[in-house]
């Protein structure tokens, strides 16, 4: 039942809801997964029954939990709420907590909690670890998780649904709501968020993108470049729409882009930057400046990705290859972000090679194809930092915690071997270890688990997380406002007078004080590129599969621009075409060394892995190999001996011996181990009054990873280590997967020369930025050198 003023609302309007709006008000279970397109109000679907449940007279206590991936959208999300909330006339207090909530605000909020709170998973453990929280959370009736498809791709997915098993606790009764508009399967999504059972409710899809490719007036680079030959088109586009998210997949890119854009904005538009290295300052004036409409484009990475409702923006554009339909489909919704109107995109090949991945993701969002990976059962990490946060609320029974965590959908599945051995590590901190005092946290009386130091919660809750990887340094002018943050092995390469990038602007270090960077204004020379922190991005498999079917059949080719068909077809006249069930290798010789480029279509992660696994193979049979060079589509290895059986190499038990070995001493093991141990809390990150930095971090884990190796081989942090190396740093089931499609079919091609699918690895070897003009015409001259070069081949020689 609608209340009146809902009702009026929508009429005063000129609306009515819709019927997956009035799907969600009559959905009375525990748990509902909403599927409907961006624009069709998910968010407004999702709160409406809690305006409902509150009336106009709420009492006073927390009712609503909202739970975003991101702190700017749930900024975003309580702007907007607040409009109808107004307009309804109720009495309902709505306020967001994330990182960048002020101390005070944290503590009123929870003295006297608003009715509807918009948090992140890191803020929801945060707050789940006060002894208070029973207080806090008693009153919740629902929880409405946004853009649930982001998070369950991470572990801070992992981290909300234990975090939504303890509030069930807490709360018995209360009901979940995901909502999403990119969603490959439903129903795995749906056992994520409630493993107990989740209803789907599926909104009609709306009308097609409108989605192409942008034409620009010089052709792409061979490689690299970052789609900048593109600025000047890029910058036409912004200049006819009203406004323009331009979205692009590193932060360094980012950066470069918005100079290149600035270069040709002749008409001097307003134009802005967003990526999560900037400061919280910079992020928040850009957003501000949207929502208010006065810029015509922001050049974003990820960061505005998810949800943010800025309903002028009529045109997207991609720079780069998107690595992912999902992704790309995500990025197109930022358009027209109204229901039942087309999303306007364009996208920009950073060089040819990327024009059939490209292509295919066009193809595959006309046909509304999602990609995706089954998600992995819960880590483990995770779950020893859920157990101490446990501690920190109040003493537990195992058996009790054990049942709970069973209850999150990630953990379904979580024996109870596991668990003990998780509960184990948090009291002693394993075997080799249990002889000193700062791993000894909890301890069991009366049958109950607690901190063993009531003190170490501080500290505890100081180290709450999921994201380990940036090991990064403030940036700050000199007496001025902080910029953004760097990689800290970058900020140690510079010496005084160092002109880098950031912000879009080029600064000049001064120094290192108090460990912040700082900084100057700077004009004139070229700037550094400055290394960030942030995900680097691998095509998706079933991208991978479409771009092979794009290769094999040449029915499609002339839709592809005329040069690419032409380098196509020069590569199946002097070798061979690549194919899903087939695995092309190519060996030739060039200026005194010899080369090996393996088409596997198997994404950069794992074709590196396989360049370390290869070269070692290599050395072993006396093959001199020298180096190598990987990219989404291919692995190029150059030595001093031909490789005259290169299925040889590939035998997969071979590999797989040979992954363990290479796993072992290896600088990979050692960086997922300092990941898994910071979220483990066998690291501290954060003590009271003082900040690790990333090399005393690395260098503590790099000297527990080695003690437990020796004494204690089978302690639960190497094992974590392992599955996460495998799973995620070298992908090794990617190569798996590559080696089962292919089934030992591999073509070997002996070419004469280089050959035109394999010209543009050659291009990446030993590159370095190109800046100038001159530069680049110069790199472009080589480029088409090689490639004449790779065209004008006599017939090869095959296995």
């Amino acid at each position: 039942m609608v209340p009146g003023y809902v009702e009026d609302w929508f009429a005063a309007r000129g609306w009515s809801p819709h019927p997956h709006q009035r799907a969600v008000l009559a959905e009375h279970g525990p748990a509902a997964l909403l599927i409907a397109p961006t624009g069709g109000g998910k968010t407004l679907a999702g709160f409406l029954p809690s305006l409902i449940d509150l009336g106009p007279a709420p009492a006073p206590g927390l009712h609503t939990l909202y739970v975003s991936p991101l702190k700017a959208l749930a900024a975003d999300i309580r702007r907007n709420l607040a409009v109808p909330v107004a307009e309804m006339g109720l009495a309902i207090r709505i306020e967001d907590r994330t990182g960048d909530t002020r101390p005070s605000a944290r503590q009123r909020q929870r003295r006297d909690p608003p009715h509807i709170l918009l948090t992140t998973p890191e803020s929801l453990a945060l707050m789940l670890s006060y002894e208070d929280a029973p207080r806090l959370f008693a009153g919740v009736r629902r929880v409405i998780v946004d853009e649930i498809h982001a998070l369950a791709e991470s572990k801070r997915g992992d981290q909300l649904m234990l975090g939504l098993a303890r509030l069930e606790r807490l709360a018995p009764g209360l009901r979940r709501l995901g909502l999403s508009a990119t969603v490959e399967d439903p129903e795995a999504l749906g056992r994520f968020l409630h493993p107990a059972g989740c209803a789907l409710l599926l909104a009609d899809p709306g009308p097609d993108p409108d989605i192409g490719m942008l034409a620009t007036a010089a052709p792409p680079p061979w490689s690299g470049q970052g789609g900048r030959h593109a600025a000047a088109d890029v910058m036409a586009e912004i200049a006819k729409a009203r406004v323009t998210l331009v979205f692009i997949n590193t932060r360094a890119q980012a950066e470069l882009f918005f100079r290149a854009l600035w270069a040709v904005n002749t008409q001097n538009l307003p134009i802005g930057l967003h990526h999560g290295s900037l400061a919280r300052e910079v992020r928040e004036r850009i957003e501000a400046a949207m929502a208010a409409g006065a810029l015509r484009a922001v050049v974003s990475t990820g960061s505005l990705d998810l949800g943010i409702d800025w309903g002028d923006v009529d045109l997207v554009i991609q720079v780069g290859a998107p690595k992912n339909v999902k992704r790309l489909v995500q990025r197109i919704g930022r358009a027209n972000h109204r229901y039942n109107a087309p999303s306007r995109a364009l996208i920009v090949p950073a060089n040819r090679l990327e024009l059939l991945e490209c292509q295919a993701a066009l193809d595959a969002v006309r046909e509304r194809d999602l990609d995706g990976d089954p998600r992995p059962p819960g880590p483990l990490d995770l779950l020893c930092q859920h157990i101490l946060l446990c501690a920190c609320a109040a003493p537990f029974a195992a058996d009790d915690l054990f049942a709970e965590v069973r209850t999150a959908g990630p953990y379904a599945g979580l024996s109870r071997e596991r668990f003990d051995r998780c509960l184990a590590f948090c009291a002693t901190g394993g075997y080799a270890l249990r002889a000193y005092d700062r791993w000894q946290r909890l301890m069991l009386r009366d049958g109950l688990w607690q901190l063993r130091d009531p003190r170490r919660a501080r500290d505890l809750r100081m180290n709450i997380g999921t994201i380990t990887a940036a090991e990064t340094l403030k940036v700050r002018k000199r007496g001025g406002a902080p910029l953004g943050e760097v990689d800290e092995m970058f900020a140690a390469s510079l010496t005084p007078g160092n002109r880098f990038l950031i912000g879009g602007q080029v600064v000049r270090y001064e120094g290192l004080r108090d460990m912040v960077v700082e900084v100057s204004p700077a004009r004139g020379a070229e700037p550094m590129i400055a290394v960030y922190g942030g995900t680097k991005l691998a095509m998706s498999t079933r991208l991978a599969h479409r771009v092979l079917a794009l290769l094999e059949d040449r029915a499609r080719w002339p839709a592809l621009p005329g040069h690419i068909g032409d380098w196509l077809d020069r590569q199946a006249r002097v070798s061979r075409l690549p194919s899903a069930e087939r695995l092309l290798a190519e060996t030739f010789g060039r200026d005194g060394r010899q080369y090996l480029c393996l088409h596997g279509f198997a994404g950069r992660n794992a074709h590196q892995t396989l360049g370390l696994l290869l070269t070692r193979r290599m050395e072993e049979a006396g093959l001199e190999p020298l180096g190598f060079v990987a990219s989404d589509a291919s692995l190029m290895i150059w030595g001093l001996r031909e490789v005259a059986d290169p299925a040889a190499l590939l035998a997969p038990g071979a590999l797989r011996d040979g992954l363990e070995g290479w796993l072992a001493d290896n600088a990979v093991m050692k960086r997922t181990f300092r990941s898994a141990a910071l979220i483990a809390g066998l690291i501290d990150r954060t003590l009271p009054g003082k900040r690790r930095t990333g090399r005393q971090a690395t260098f503590s884990s790099d000297i527990l990873y080695d003690t437990l190796r020796r004494y204690d081989p089978g302690h639960l942090m190497l094992d974590i280590t392992r599955e996460e190396a495998l799973r995620g740093l070298v992908d090794f089931d990617r190569i798996e997967e590559m080696l089962a499609r292919t089934r030992g079919r591999v073509d070997h091609v002996r070419a004469p020369h280089v050959t035109p699918l394999a010209a543009p690895l050659l291009l990446e070897i030993g590159k370095v930025p190109i800046h100038g003009a001159a530069e680049a015409r110069l790199l472009e001259e080589a480029a088409e050198a090689l490639m004449a070069e790779a065209g004008d081949l006599p017939a090869p020689a095959t296995d």
